[in-house]
Formats: C-alpha cells, structure tokens, sequence
C-alpha cells in the first residue's frame, strides 16, 4: 500500500514502468472486469433502432463547410507549382476539458506487481481518498518499482505507461480515466495546410471532427497513438515540406451500345506518346498522359462511346509521406452509387526532376477495390479506367467509372510573421 504524506517539498522520481498483457491478480481487476463485462452483456440485449425512426433531415445533414474550398476545380488553368507561407507558431495542440489541479500529496514508495491501469490508480489514491472511474476498461496492465514524487507526477507516469488519459474533479474528489481524450489542433492561417491536415487524419480513419475554420481548428477526440501521429505531423511542418495536391473527377460512363468503352481508340485520337504508361491493377488499369490528355479532351474522347456524367469533381492534399484521404460523396450527390467511394493517397517527390511517385487505393466501406503504384513527371495526369460500376451498386445498366486526376506541386515557407490573408 503507499504512503502518502501531505506535500511538504518535492521530491525527485524514480521509478521503471513496464507495459504488459491484461491479467488479473486482485480483487480490484476481477471487479472491473466484471463490470465491463456486465457492460458488455448489456449492450447486446439492446433492441435495434427502427427503420421509421425520426432522423435528421437530409438537406441539414448535407451542409459541409469545406464545399467552396474542396469541391471546386478550375480545369482550365492549373498552377503545377505554386508557394505559401505558413506561420509555424500557430501550430498548436491543446487538451480540453475540466482537469483540476491535484492536491499536494507526496508519494513515498510505491510499489505494485503487474495489475491493470485502473487498479493502480485505486490503490494509489485510496488513502487520499479520491474515487476512480474507469470508462471503456480495463486497460493495459502495469507495474512499479519504488515511485516517489509528487502525486501530479506520479499520476503522470501511470498514464503514460497504461496509455490512457485522466481528468480531476476536485468538487467530487474523483478521478476518471478513459483512452481518449478531447483535443483541439491549431494550425496556421492557410486552407491549403488546413485541407492537408484534414485528409491525413481522414487517411488515418478519423472522421469525427469539428473544424472551425474561424480560427483554423479541429477539435477531436484522440487516443495515445492519434495524438503521437498529430505530434509528428506537426514535426513535419517545422521544415518547409512540400505538399503535393491532386484535382480529381469521377465519371461515369454507359456505353452507346452496352459494351465495353474502347480504351485502344485513344491511340488513334491522339499522338503517339501522349500516353506514357499503362499499368494493371487487381481491378482496372491505369494510365499516365501528357496533359493534351486533360479533362475536356478525355470527355470529347469518351462521350463519342458513352454517355458521360460527373459524378463528383474536387481537390485534396498530400503531405509527403502521409496517407490522405477523397471522400468521393463530399463533393457530389449523396445519393449515387459512388458516393461510398474514396481515394486514398500516399506520394513522394523526387526533387531533382520533379518526378512524382503515388500510391493510390480506391476502396469503400466494404473494403480495398483496387491499389496501383505511379510514378510520373509534373505535368503528367493519371486516368484510372475499367472499374465497373457495379462494384458500387446492384443496377442493371452496364456502366463503367473512370478516375481522372491531376497531381501539382505546393511548397512550403515558414514564417514567424502572422499571416493576414487565409492563402
């Protein structure tokens, strides 16, 4: 059991933690276990929501902030490189929440063998008679040698060796733990780097976030890993990166005479060379062009075989070495087919001739579609081709979609200077 003794003066700390297996060796650990798995048992007699049950309204659902800056390309002129300045002291990553200061106790050798998180902190605070609520236990198991200090920081250490987050109510005198907390991200004053960070922590699964784009923020909830992922990624602009931004349109296509679109037409429609590389995927090919193949060109090519329709048409950022994320129904109709589609996307530069090297994965909810690996020249455009349609949807009418993407270039500049205008 520790001692703990009304704080007097600090106390320097020792102590080695080690991060193990979930096992339970007190009557503490059963007891939580019990009741998560009470919890457990709980939750799956709940009764299914109703088909008919009342439900935000469709046109409120679909209002997006990030419309006017995401959802709009100018086909027509492209700048392939382009510059903006970033203030690097707006970054900034800030915790939120109550979280009261913790009395001044001093821990006077404490010790405990292998035991999950939660129990620790129950024995550590009993005699300073503070509660404990562990949500979403248990949590990882931990053990102590000697830890002496400061209560703060003793508490501190038990976080960071069980990966989990704690909060003080003084007014009840408890402590609760829980895997994430909420956080807010503050980046610099640019709608490009605010993109880029929205569609890596989209690339990494993320999707529950409120931006405010007022003061250039995201708020999330966050556990350890996340929030060492958002550390890095801050690292990362700390050294004037570059950012490599694709325009995209979907199209769909239904052929005149319900066959397959003759792709070795494009041959014959335009110059030898205008098609740089084809390669295969699991599903589809894709293909590199020099820009005489650009958006307006490919649509006279296709709509002399098909009717053609733009399903949805945007932008999105890629920090190098980052995986980002398209969500394809973002910047189109909800209700089609490949609203459920996204593009992934992870690239690097080469940047002695400007050679681009993409990782792109198409999938859905269900999972992976197709992946393919590119590497190509600035000024070169990508075309993904032969995925059927009826990989999204059950309809009868034969129909093909197509990816058709631009890469460019955006290079960094840090500054400590504020930034008046949002580039």
């Amino acid at each position: 059991m520790p001692a703990l003794i009304k704080y007097f003066s600090f106390l320097s700390v020792g102590c080695i933690l080690w991060g193990c297996a979930f096992v339970n060796q007190s009557q503490d650990a059963e007891n939580d276990a019990n009741q998560t798995n009470a919890a457990t048992a709980y939750a799956e007699i709940i009764p299914p929501q109703p088909e008919n049950m009342i439900k935000t309204t469709k046109g409120a659902n679909e209002l997006d902030l990030e419309t006017p800056l995401r959802c709009y390309v100018n086909w027509e002129t492209q700048e392939m490189i382009s510059t903006i300045p970033y203030n690097v002291n707006a970054f900034r990553l800030t915790r939120n929440g109550r979280n009261d200061p913790l009395p001044k106790f001093e821990v006077n050798g404490y010790s405990f063998g292998t035991m999950p998180a939660q129990t620790a902190f129950k024995k550590l605070l009993k005699e300073a008679d503070i509660k404990v609520s562990a949500k979403n236990g248990p949590y990882t198991s931990i053990s102590a040698e000697n830890l002496r200090g400061d209560l703060s920081g003793v508490m501190s250490m038990l976080a960071n060796a069980g990966e989990v987050y704690y909060s003080y109510n003084a007014d009840r005198k408890q402590i609760t733990l829980d895997r994430k907390a909420n956080f807010s991200l503050f980046v610099p004053r640019s709608r490009m780097i605010m993109l880029g960070l929205l569609d890596v922590l989209r690339g990494a699964g993320i999707t529950d976030m409120t931006v405010d784009w007022q003061d250039y923020s995201i708020t999330l909830n966050a556990d350890y890993e996340l929030v060492n992922k958002i550390q890095n990624l801050i690292k990362y602009f700390t050294d004037n990166p570059v950012l490599i931004t694709f325009d995209v349109s979907i199209l769909r296509l239904y052929p005149y005479n319900g066959q397959d679109v003759k792709w070795q037409d494009l041959l014959k429609t335009f110059e030898f060379g205008t098609i740089k590389t084809t390669k295969t995927g699991v599903i589809g090919r894709v293909l590199t062009s020099s820009n005489e193949l650009n958006m307006e060109h490919l649509q006279q090519f296709l709509s002399q075989q098909a009717k053609v329709e733009v399903v949805s048409q945007g932008k999105f950022v890629t920090p190098e070495q980052w995986f980002s994320r398209f969500d394809v129904g973002k910047c189109g109709p909800r209700n089609v087919a490949e609203s459920d589609l996204s593009i992934l996307a992870r690239t690097s530069l080469e940047k002695e001739d400007n050679r681009i090297f993409a990782e792109i994965t198409l999938e859905t909810t269900g999972g992976e579609v197709t992946k393919f690996n590119m590497r190509s020249r600035l000024g070169e455009n990508f075309v993904i081709f032969g995925i059927p349609n009826r990989i999204f949807s059950d309809g009868k009418a034969h129909s093909e979609t197509v990816v058709f993407m631009v890469p460019r270039i955006i290079r960094t500049m840090k500054t400590l200077k504020p930034i008046k205008n949002n580039l």
